[in-house]
């Protein structure tokens, strides 16, 4: 499963500072003595001039500024580096100390780029301009154990409205650190202060863990997400750490998500990032009626927050709850009426997909053609097309679909493979497996170096019962890419799955393991090999971990076969019920309750 990890605070960096008119006015000069024209000056005449506040450079002290940058410019940046520091130590101008670490930087010389940072933040105490400076620069030469007593200054010199944001941004900027754990010590001392006052203790803790967690200690993570949310029940920063655990399967953590969301919308309605993102991880989960319930919940506090409404209307067409899909996009489009937000324009053309999806259902052809109308952006015309394609294809009129994806333009590089993929998505959704088969075919002749191509091929052979093929085509993506551990799990699946050459099977899904232990997919061939192999309780044992960690229909479906077997015939009914409400048009699922003749 792919995700952006919600919630990071971007890294503390230096921001550009506004300029005051004294700084402007010998900077212009400078500029203008240098022969530049400043992009000031061509801003609009009729803007009303500022008033011109005098530089306090002398005569001496501008010579010397303007000797330094012609120096920087005839290529001796030493020169002018020295000159400049000089100048920035005379005046106290933090413009021009931070003038010369950029010369120092783009001389590539990092000792002199912190010395001159550090004359900085000790002439100007109390700048987090100079802090920011000196801390990322001492990261920058892998100087990790120095970091600590400017991380403190920078978070002690924060405003206290601000100094959260700040914390939330610490394990970002050490993200490229190689020792994690010199790491972790360094932000753990500078931020003690932080853990035990109650404006920043929540985001202090969070801190904490997010840095054990870049050491994967998940259970040391979690520890400090409880602290965290202790000190601050509402707040979101625990919380969303919290989230990223639980995506990693640490099942313990959902808990405190729930109590964040409790505590949050009892005390303020405005704050639902959290909700909107364990929302999401309950879909990608599969767990849509929890995921149904949350949604519900969200849109009830805030009816106001439109993505919410959006999504839940995406879970709702997936359990085919068609007229409340209709109604919860309609809602969407609704608040979003009229925005020139691109996010939200971009989330308006998934609304009118899905509005389109929902009419093709409900056999409204004509209504499904009008919402792909409404579709104005180029960059989605695709997804429209594709649409359209199901549309005709529903009418019996697949090859007019075909054509019409095939005469879609490319205007970009990775158009050409899009339409291919388009195509051959379009014959899988129609269940004509062998005409896939020929245009994925068609796709590795054209892209052969995308071995995502050759694995598609491969799972479209199996469906089109040419085994043979697929086995080919897999051990050719192991041949080519050793370390593409979906194709080792594919194969070993296939021979479990069929009851042929166990041992070997086995081995392949193992290799699978070890390149992605967490997968719980993986863990399913794992678990079903075990069971083929007649090694009932360690099938059960893994199976029942993959169900725990993704509750999949076909994982139910594997898991309630052991189950059955192993005569827990009320715990397998159970689970398979719970497989048919997550995905009741299952394959495997259904075929294996007929084969057994159950109805659970």
């Amino acid at each position: 499963m792919t995700r952006r990890s919600p919630g990071s605070a971007p890294a503390p960096r230096p921001q550009p500072r506004l300029q005051t008119a004294r700084q402007r006015s010998w900077a212009a000069a400078l500029l203008l003595a240098l022969g530049s024209t400043p992009a000031l000056a061509q801003t609009a005449p009729e803007a009303p001039p500022e008033p011109v506040v005098n530089s306090s450079l002398n005569a001496p002290l501008f010579y010397q500024l303007l000797l330094g940058e012609m120096n920087v410019r005839e290529g001796d940046p030493g020169a002018g580096y020295s000159l400049i520091l000089d100048a920035a130590r005379r005046a106290k101008d933090p413009q021009l100390y931070q003038r010369a670490v950029e010369v120092a930087l783009q001389a590539r010389s990092g000792d002199a780029a912190l010395a001159a940072a550090r004359a900085w933040a000790q002439e100007l105490p109390g700048s987090l301009e100079a802090d920011r400076f000196v801390l990322q620069i001492l990261l920058a030469l892998n100087r990790v154990s120095e970091t600590g007593p400017v991380l403190r200054d920078l978070i002690r010199d924060t405003p206290l409205a601000e100094r959260s944001d700040t914390l939330n941004a610490i394990p970002q900027t050490f993200a490229r650190v190689q020792d994690k754990a010199l790491a972790a010590s360094v932000v753990r001392e500078a931020v003690t202060p932080s853990l035990t006052q109650p404006e920043t203790a929540a985001a202090a803790w969070t801190t904490v863990g997010r840095m054990e967690l870049a050491q994967n200690r998940n259970a040391a993570a979690l520890e400090a997400a409880r602290q965290g949310h202790s000190a601050e029940p509402a707040s979101p920063y625990p919380a969303l750490l919290a989230l990223e655990l639980f995506e990693r399967g640490e099942s313990n953590a959902e808990p405190l998500i729930l109590r964040q969301i409790n505590a949050s919308s009892r005390r303020s309605a405005n704050d639902t990032a959290v909700a909107l993102n364990y929302a999401r991880l309950l879909i990608d989960l599969q767990r849509n009626g929890d995921a149904r319930r949350e949604l519900a919940s969200l849109t009830t506090r805030q009816p106001d927050e439109a993505e919410a409404w959006l999504l839940l209307a995406s879970v709702q067409l997936q359990d085919n709850a068609l007229a409340e899909a209709k109604g919860s996009v309609g809602q969407f489009l609704r608040l979003t009426q009229g925005t020139t937000d691109p996010r939200m324009r971009r989330l308006q053309t998934q609304a009118f997909l899905m509005a389109a999806q929902v009419a093709e259902k409900q056999g409204d052809i004509a209504g499904a053609g009008a919402w792909l109308d409404r579709i104005e952006n180029p960059e989605d015309v695709m997804a429209a097309q594709v649409r359209r394609a199901s549309l005709l294809a529903r009418q019996g009129r697949m090859a007019e679909g075909r054509a019409l994806l095939r005469a879609q333009p490319e205007r970009r590089p990775g158009d050409a493979r899009l339409k291919l993929l388009a195509e051959a998505q379009l014959l899988r959704d129609f269940k004509a497996f062998r005409e896939a088969y020929e245009v994925y075919g068609e796709a590795v002749k054209r892209f052969p170096e995308d071995p995502d191509l050759l694995y598609e091929q491969a799972m479209v052979a199996e469906k089109a019962e040419r085994i043979g093929d697929m086995e080919r085509l897999l051990r050719e993506l192991i041949r080519r890419k050793p370390d593409f551990h979906h194709a080792y799990n594919a194969l070993g699946y296939s021979l479990a799955d069929r009851n042929l050459r166990l041992p070997e099977a086995k081995a392949l899904i193992e290799k699978a393991v070890s390149m992605a232990p967490d997968d719980p997919f993986i863990q399913d061939s794992l678990g079903w090999v075990e069971f083929r192999l007649g090694n009932l309780p360690r099938a059960i044992e893994i199976l029942s971990a993959a169900y725990r960690k993704r509750p999949d229909a076909e994982i139910a479906a594997h898991l309630g076969e052991a189950l059955w077997v192993a005569g827990r015939r009320d715990e397998a009914r159970k689970i398979w019920r719970e497989g048919l409400i997550t995905a009741s048009d299952n394959e495997t699922l259904l075929s294996t309750l007929k084969r057994l003749q159950v109805q659970p």
